[in-house]
This record gives structure tokens, sequence and C-alpha cells, in this order.
């Protein structure tokens, strides 16, 4: 048992850690936006990731040719295309806000795997929907209940593709690695984020000034500042992804899973230091009541294992 505790405190730390480093890198999303467009900044993301994962493929003996190509094709397709909605949320609202909207995947696990997959759900499982929903509406605020603006509902989008990609993970990509599912993750952002340019640039469209532009946007001669704080994002996701795996490793699924939803008031944390950033009240009890959506689903889900 003691044992068992050693290996759930270090997943903590690391998990901690990662929400840390996540929290920190996405609230530098705003300077980016301010100069590049989103299409040109998941590009260059995906560009340094790749050749550091390359590095850390070669000196680890990482094997990162997929098993099932198509399975991860799709799988890659999906998570990218929750993360472009995800980071275009970014210039837009606060990194906390964006984080609480992405992180009602597992509501939307639940959702997706009883009418697509057919599985059963519970009373507490449908309570936890309800909880997690009401939590949505109170860190969105009035602008999702009364639907006047799209960018307040794109992080609950995210948070639906991301739940997509979770389940494909499972369903589809069961013999893949870790480092196999991070490169195509990178891939599909760097091919949508090509793509995104090539559009702009064919056919260009008014670019509002700042971070206002940052979808608008096609290439541009960016600045040392753009490139630092990308490299910045790409080794901080590759670090923070690298830590999550290992604390799936060396603790149980259910307990990592809770221990994910550190990266809320992380977050909400670098917000405020960074940029001042606070919080209403009706938020910070929205953003508690999804973490104790998430809770419910994971330690319901432990509790049928046992």
């Amino acid at each position: 048992m003691s044992a068992t505790k050693d290996h759930t405190l270090a997943a903590a730390g690391l998990i901690f850690t990662y929400a840390m480093i996540i929290g920190f890198t996405d609230n530098y999303v705003k300077v980016i936006a301010a100069e590049a467009g989103l299409w040109q900044f998941h590009f260059t993301r995906t560009f340094i990731a790749m050749i550091l994962l390359g590095m850390l493929a070669v000196a680890f003996g990482l094997r990162l040719r997929p098993v099932n190509l198509r399975a991860v094709v799709a799988r890659s397709s999906i998570h990218g295309a929750a993360m472009v909605i995800y980071f275009g949320a970014l210039a837009f609202l606060p990194v906390a806000l964006v984080a609480a909207g992405l992180f009602t995947a597992p509501i939307f696990v639940l959702l997706i795997s009883r009418f697509a997959y057919g599985h059963a759900i519970g009373p507490v499982r449908i309570i936890a929907v309800a909880v997690g929903f009401l939590g949505v509406i109170l860190v969105l605020g009035p602008e999702a209940m009364s639907g006047a603006s799209l960018a307040a509902l794109l992080p609950v989008i995210a948070g639906a593709m991301y739940a997509m990609g979770n389940i494909a993970t499972r369903e589809w990509c069961p013999e893949e690695s870790a480092e196999t599912l991070l490169a195509g993750f990178f891939v599909a952002l760097g091919v949508i984020g090509a793509v995104g340019m090539a559009a702009l640039a064919l056919w260009p469209i008014a670019v509002p000034i700042g971070t206002d532009g940052f979808l608008q946007r096609g290439a541009v001669w960016a600045s040392g500042e753009f490139y630092f704080w990308t490299f910045v994002q790409a080794a901080g996701s590759l670090l923070g992804v690298g830590m999550m795996i290992r604390a799936y490793q060396i603790t149980d699924a259910s307990r990592a899973s809770v221990l994910e939803y550190m990266i809320l008031p992380a977050s909400a944390f670098w917000s405020y230091l960074i940029w001042g950033e606070t919080l209403t009240p009706l938020a910070v009890f929205g953003m508690v009541l999804i973490v104790a959506a998430g809770s419910m689903i994971a330690l319901r889900a432990k509790a049928q294992e046992g």
C-alpha cells in the first residue's frame, strides 16, 4: 500500500508540473497572436516540435512509425482540429476559461460513448453530465447562455472534439505508442497550419490589427519574439505531455485523470500573475462544478473496476 501511495504522489508531482508548464506557455499565445497568425503558429510549432521529437527518438530509441496509419491519421486529425479551435480561442478569452471549456471533454466522452458506441451510463454519470454542463454555463457566462458570441462557445466545441479524439485513442489506436500518437498530433497541426497559410495566400482577406487578426492572418515575416515563444510552446508541449504519459504509467488512470484537472487553477494562477486577469466568483464556482463532474466520472469508473 505504501508503494502505491508513493507512486500516486509522484504522479501528482508530474501532473502538477505539467499543468504549470502548459498554463504558463498557453498564456503567451496572446503575444504570438499579436504578431502572427494561428496557421503560421501551428506550422512553425510543428516544425520545431518534430525536430525536438526526432532528436529524442534517436537519443532514446523511440519508435515513431504507426502500426495502423489510417487510425493514427484519423485520430490525429480530430485532436488537431480540437487544438486549432483551442488555440484560436486563446487569442480572445482568458486561458482559464478556455481550459475550462476544453476540460468538458470527459462529459462529452460519456455522451459520445453512449450514443455512438451504445455504452450504458448510470444515474451517477448522468448527474455528472448535468453538473458539468451547469459549470460550463457559469464559466462561460452570459455570452454562452445568450448565444451572442461564437468565441464564448469555441472552448466547448474544442472539448467535444478532444473527447472524440480520446475515444479514438482507445477504440482505434490501442497498439500505438505514446510517442507515435504525439508525433501524429503535431503533424496534423502542421498540415492544418500549412493549408491555412496557403488558403489565405490564395484568397487574402482583411486582417484586423493585433490579436483580433489571429485567425485571419496569413504568413508574415515574424520577429525573434514570435520564434522564441513558439519554441517555448513546442518544447513545453513535448515536456508536459511526456510528464503526463509518465504519470499515467506509474499510477492508476482514474487517479491520474482526476489529477489532470489541476491545469484549471494553474491556468488561472498564471493568467492572474502575468496579465492580472481575474475570474468572477460565478466563474470560479463554475470551474469547481466542472472539476466535480470530472471527478465523479473518474471515481465512478474506479468503483466499477473494483
